[in-house]
């Protein structure tokens, strides 16, 4: 089985959920690779550098500044703290960004984002070469293009583009809340896309949400074959997904 596992920020912040999380992955007898974010780090990377940080949509306008700051920390520190996990977890661990090798191509989102991008294409090939080595890919939401350009990108986005190129079976997102939540703030054992899209358009969906489910959607056009939206801080919650216990929310097309 192919797999794709996106790791949220906050999941990562905590030495000890971070290397929980990593031994848990690195135990998997499955293909694996790993797309992280970084959010909550960014933020106070740039609070304490007295940068502004500022939202349109829930985006991050990327001034130069926060580029400079995206590369830090998300391709810096968060992600060479991951793979050192994955390294003591077990795992041959390998650390990227959309960059290497033309992973991931992105282009701007909207002027008004800067350098905010969205991706435009994904070559799976180099992390194709690293999983039959049994290597484990981890990868930070930035991108590139073929002039040099760095781009700050949505990571849910990320990890959709990813396991689309990569072909995964089955793209899990591990997050800190426990599911899809329906109008009397239940937890979904399963959604359609369909009914992803009816809980966006009643406004029972929104914020983080919305644009998880949003980018869940696009993952089963593009023939990943589910996706599962679960709580990371749950110990265990990966192998109990892959044995078919319900945990968290499955959409399926």
């Amino acid at each position: 089985m192919r797999l794709l596992i996106k790791l949220g920020g906050t999941l990562l912040d905590a030495k000890d959920s971070r290397a929980r999380l990593a031994a848990e992955i690195a135990a998997l007898k499955h293909t694996v690779v790993v797309v992280h974010g970084g959010g909550k780090q960014m933020t106070r990377y740039l609070e304490e550098r007295g940068i502004e940080s500022r939202f349109v949509n829930g985006l991050r306008v990327s001034t130069p500044e926060v580029i400079d700051a995206v590369l830090k920390v998300f391709a810096g520190t968060v992600n060479t703290e991951l793979v050192g996990a994955f390294r003591l977890g077990g795992a041959r661990a390998v650390g990227l960004t959309g960059l290497d090798a033309g992973l991931m191509d992105a282009e701007p989102l909207a002027e008004e984002l800067g350098a905010v991008g969205k991706p435009v294409r994904s070559d799976a090939g180099l992390i194709d070469l690293l999983t039959r080595e049994k290597y484990l890919p981890v990868v930070a939401c930035v991108a590139g293009d073929a002039q040099g350009a760095v781009y700050n990108v949505n990571a849910d986005q990320m990890a959709v583009a990813c396991a689309s190129s990569f072909k995964a079976d089955t793209l899990i997102f591990l997050t800190d809340v426990d599911g899809v939540k329906g109008a009397a703030q239940e937890v979904l054992d399963s959604l359609t896309a369909a009914q992803a899209a009816d809980l966006i358009r009643a406004g029972v969906a929104t914020g983080g949400m919305q644009a998880k489910l949003e980018a869940a959607v696009s993952a089963l056009e593009t023939g990943v074959g589910e996706i599962v939206i679960a709580p990371g801080a749950r110990v265990g919650a990966v192998e109990e997904i892959l044995s078919g216990k319900r945990i968290g929310t499955r959409i399926v097309a």
